[in-house]
């Protein structure tokens, strides 16, 4: 299948309320529709080159587990089937077909819900200088990458676009957003990263640490915005892992690998990237999403 990137949607007839790194968010009378476009970001700058069919991969991982994981807690999804998409937007299904997720409205909550499985990234450095993550005491003689006893909690602010989300402990977020809704979506995050675990560790992944975002809909707590996908999440192959150091992942690593080889300053504009870097990268995504649905990008 060859597949060229989407990097920007511009969608006539449909009002653009937004735009993230990798998400173009459209408004339909009370609804949201969410096109998850090829963009890539590395070191929180949006690079010019897209990875074909990433945007797709996205979705429909997290429409996989929207469903899969709806028992545990309500999510913002309706359907990613663009004949159920209002008229406005099925007159663009050439564009957005497979990318594209309808979506009722809700209010987010101003933190992130990180759950980690395994020492990484700033979890990782954070262990290494004080013996805990986010508050929470770890045990000592741990290697990097080395699976914790039990998964752990340690929520994150969201900050502006271009700076990194600042690590927080559960009592800043109990400040933030009052102890009942921290502790919901504490004991939720937790569950949820417990069942994908055990799902994807019985397919070859080990999902090493994920962030979630919830967001309130009529008083309620759902899941929204992506879930457990290359993107929000940590995917490591099982059979390769050796803890102890960085491990092979499903995801944009070949990119960053290659970055880091460049006299970059990890500011914008971000460097061209070389077809075989991009191709690899993309291979990777449908990768992961062949590996937990059992499918290919449609």
């Amino acid at each position: 299948m060859v597949l060229e990137a989407v990097v920007e949607t511009n969608l006539p007839g449909l009002t653009l309320v937004g735009r993230g790194k990798v998400r173009d968010i459209y408004e339909i009378g009370d609804k949201l529709l969410l096109v998850a476009s090829d963009r890539l970001s590395a070191f929180d700058v949006v690079l010019p080159d897209g990875i074909p069919g990433k945007g797709k991969v996205l979705t429909q991982i997290s429409a996989f587990w929207f469903r899969k994981l709806a028992d545990i807690v309500p999510n913002h999804m309706l359907t990613i089937d663009p004949e159920e998409f209002p008229p406005t937007a099925r007159s663009h299904e050439e564009t957005i077909a497979g990318r594209s997720m309808l979506c009722r409205k809700a209010k987010p909550l101003p933190v992130e819900c990180v759950v980690r499985g395994y020492l990484s990234g700033s979890g990782w450095s954070e262990y290494r200088e004080r013996g805990e993550v986010c508050g929470i005491k770890v045990p000592g003689g741990l290697l990097e990458s080395a699976r914790l006893p039990e998964p752990i909690f340690t929520p994150a602010t969201k900050e502006e676009k271009g700076k990194h989300d600042v690590n927080i402990t559960f009592t800043k977020m109990v400040d933030v957003v009052g102890k009942p809704m921290a502790e919901k979506a504490r004991a939720v995050s937790l569950e949820i990263y417990r069942r994908a675990a055990d799902y994807a560790r019985g397919r070859g992944i080990i999902i090493a640490d994920t962030k979630f975002e919830f967001g309130l809909a009529n008083g309620k707590l759902i899941l929204i915005d992506e879930v457990l996908t290359p993107d929000s999440s940590r995917f490591w192959p099982a059979d390769g892992y050796r803890p102890g150091g960085p491990q092979r992942s499903f995801d944009k690593q070949f990119v960053r690998d290659y970055l880091l080889t460049l006299p970059w300053n990890k500011t914008a504009p971000g460097p061209k990237l070389p077809a075989d870097v991009i191709e690899k990268t993309a291979e990777k995504y449908r990768e992961a999403l062949k590996i937990l649905t059992g499918r290919d990008i449609e």
